[in-house]
C-alpha cells in the first residue's frame, strides 16, 4: 500500500470511529450543530493533508477534535456581532492545547439522545441520527431510504430547527425519563438496521450502520439490558443474512443453507443476550434476540425448539403486543402443537381485520394450509399473498410455492 493510499485508509477509518464523538463534543460546546457538522468536516479534510506530511498522531480523535475546535474559533472570530458568538469563542478558547484522549469527554449519549428526542417526527430522528452520529452524508441518507437528496436536506434543516425552536436540551434524560426515551432511541437504532437488512441497492450500508450504533451504545450504557439485547437480535439476525435469498428468489428460515450462518456473529450474539439476561431485567429486544438464538443455534430446521420459541412469543405478546407478534406466536404453535391449533390462531386473526393487507398473513396461513394437505385453499391464500408482497424476492417464493403444490 502506498503512502498516500495508507494515509487515506487511516483518515477514512477515523471518520468512521470518530465522527461521531468530534461532532458531539464540538455541538456540546457551541450548541450550533450546523457549526459542529461544518468544523467537523474540516478537521477529516486537513488531516488528510497534515498526517500525509507528519505522520498518522497517536491519537486521531484528540487531533481531529483539536482541529475541529480550533476551525470553529475561526469561523465565530469573523462573526463576533452577537454577543452568544463571543461567549462560544470564550468557551472554545478555555483549553488552546490538544487534550488527552482520557480528557476528552464522550458526548455521544448526549447526541444520541436529542437527536431521538420524542419531540422530532420520527423520520427526522432517523435522518439526524445517521447525518450526526454515524457520519453519513445527505446524498447517501437520500438513497437509503428512496427520496431525493434536496427533500432529505429540508428535513436535516427542520430537524435542527425544531430541536432550537422547541428548547430541546442536549442531555442524557433526568432518571425517571429515560425507559421511555431510551425506548425511543432503540427503535431508531432497530429501524436503521431493518432499513438495511433486505439486500436492496443503497441501503445495505445501514445494516452495518444499525449495528456500530448498537456496539457505540452498549460502551455508553453497558448497565441497561435491553440496549445488549438489541445488538445481540442485529448480531443473530446478521449471521444469516446472506442465506435469506437465492437468485433473487427469498429462502425461508427452514430452508437455508446453515452452512452459510456467520459463526462467530453468532457466539458474539448468544453472549451479548446472555450478559443482558444476567442482568434480570426483561425486555422485548431480549425476549426477540432469545428467538432468534433458538433458531441460529439449532443443527437444522428439525431440531428448532418450538416449545420454547412458543413461550417466549407469548412472553412478547405481554411486554410488546401486537398483531405481527400475535401472527409469528401462531406460527410458533403450529410447530410445536400442531398445525390445525396455529391455523385457528392465524384465521382468527384474519377475521379481526387487523393485518388487512399484509401480505405474511395469507402467505402464513398458506403455508399451513399446504402443510395440511389442504392444497386448493392454500393455493388461493398464496394467490391472496402474491397481490400484496411487496419486493420482488418475495413474490418469486410466493409464485414457486404456488406452482409447485
Amino acid at each position: 500500500m502506498s503512502a498516500p493510499e495508507e494515509i487515506r485508509v487511516a483518515v477514512e477509518a477515523a471518520y468512521r470511529d470518530e465522527w461521531g464523538q468530534v461532532v458531539a463534543t464540538l455541538i456540546g460546546l457551541t450548541g450550533d450543530w450546523d457549526l459542529a457538522e461544518d468544523c467537523a468536516q474540516d478537521a477529516f479534510a486537513a488531516a488528510l493533508a497534515t498526517w500525509a506530511r507528519d505522520g498518522v498522531p497517536a491519537r486521531p480523535g484528540a487531533w481531529l477534535t483539536t482541529a475541529a475546535r480550533r476551525r470553529a474559533i475561526d469561523r465565530l472570530r469573523r462573526d463576533r456581532t452577537q454577543g452568544a458568538k463571543v461567549r462560544q469563542i470564550a468557551v472554545l478558547e478555555r483549553d488552546p492545547d490538544e487534550p488527552s484522549a482520557e480528557e476528552i469527554p464522550d458526548e455521544r449519549l448526549r447526541l444520541i439522545f436529542t437527536c431521538c428526542h420524542p419531540a422530532l417526527p420520527f423520520p427526522a430522528r432517523v435522518a439526524l441520527t445517521l447525518r450526526t452520529l454515524a457520519g453519513l452524508s445527505t446524498g447517501e441518507i437520500a438513497k437509503a431510504f428512496l427520496t431525493t437528496e434536496p427533500t432529505m436536506a429540508q428535513r436535516l434543516v427542520r430537524a435542527k430547527r425544531k430541536i432550537v425552536e422547541a428548547g430541546i436540551p442536549y442531555r442524557v434524560p433526568p432518571a425517571e425519563l429515560l425507559p421511555q426515551r431510551l425506548t425511543a432511541v432503540l427503535a431508531v437504532l432497530y429501524l436503521i438496521y431493518n432499513e438495511g437488512y433486505d439486500e436492496v441497492d443503497g441501503r445495505r450500508a445501514l445494516a452495518a450502520e444499525g449495528i456500530r450504533l448498537a456496539r457505540v451504545l452498549v460502551h455508553l450504557m453497558p448497565q441497561e439490558p435491553e440496549v445488549r439485547g438489541l445488538l445481540a437480535l442485529m448480531l443473530l439476525l446478521e449471521a444469516r443474512r446472506g442465506s435469506r435469498t437465492d437468485d433473487g428468489v427469498l429462502v425461508t428460515l427452514e430452508d437455508q443453507d446453515r452452512s452459510r450462518w456467520d459463526r462467530a456473529l453468532i457466539a458474539e450474539g448468544v453472549a451479548a443476550l446472555d450478559q443482558a439476561v444476567a442482568m434480570r431485567c426483561s425486555g422485548p429486544y431480549q425476549v426477540q434476540a432469545a428467538i432468534a438464538a433458538c433458531h441460529a443455534t439449532a443443527r437444522d430446521a428439525a431440531a428448532t425448539d418450538w416449545p420454547q420459541i412458543a413461550a417466549l412469543y407469548a412472553e412478547l405478546m405481554r411486554l410488546a403486543p401486537s398483531p405481527v407478534v400475535e401472527l409469528n406466536r401462531a406460527v410458533a404453535i403450529a410447530m410445536a402443537d400442531g398445525i390445525s391449533a396455529g391455523l385457528a390462531l392465524v384465521e382468527e386473526l384474519a377475521g379481526s381485520g387487523k393485518l388487512d393487507d399484509y401480505y405474511l398473513l395469507p402467505a402464513t396461513r398458506a403455508d399451513l394450509l399446504r402443510r395440511d394437505g389442504r392444497l386448493a385453499e392454500a393455493a388461493a391464500s398464496y394467490e391472496e399473498a402474491l397481490k400484496l408482497a411487496p419486493t420482488d424476492a418475495e413474490r418469486r417464493y410466493l409464485a414457486g410455492r404456488l406452482s409447485g403444490l
